[in-house]
């Protein structure tokens, strides 16, 4: 009987086991990978972003201007700063604008979708995300605008 301790039978076991070590390392290191909170407060209700494994959940942005106020601002002024506040999160978060597969947005007026859409246009990266648009009833603030997005670390 042949010994498979020589030939190739035995460096292809080997290979074999090798890439089955780093596979279950792998596997193992991202199971336990940290969750991670993104400018949390205490006694907030909620976090601005949330990590958890390779995947970012951001949470409904606004745009405020300058004085922390989105009253009396315009759509288009509201739809960059809002732009602007969920690149903050990514970025904090290590990831990248080009990595948000997903994005929700909420709009008080359909009337301002044009504008709104102007704007996203130019401030978010192609390929664009999936995007949902919705219009509700009212937002925090009197905004008119708020956009929640998710990113996936490529």
């Amino acid at each position: 009987m042949r010994s498979i301790t020589k030939g190739k039978n035995y460096h292809t076991i080997q290979r074999r086991l090798w890439s089955m070590g780093v596979l279950t390392f792998f596997a193992l290191a991202s199971a336990f990978a940290q969750n991670t909170a993104i400018d949390f407060k205490e006694g907030m209700p909620f976090s601005n972003g949330y990590v958890a494994g390779n995947t970012l959940y951001v949470a409904g942005q606004q745009g405020p201007d300058s004085n922390g106020k989105v009253t009396g601002t315009d759509i288009t002024l509201q739809t960059t700063n809002t732009i602007a506040a969920i690149e903050k999160i990514v970025k904090k978060a290590g990831f990248q604008m080009s990595d948000i597969t997903s994005v929700t947005v909420y709009v008080t007026d359909l009337n301002d979708v044009p504008k709104m859409n102007d704007v996203y246009k130019k401030l978010m990266p192609n390929p664009k995300p999936a995007r949902a648009t919705v219009q509700v009833a009212g937002l925090i603030g009197g905004a008119k605008i708020e956009i929640s997005a998710i990113a996936v670390k490529h």
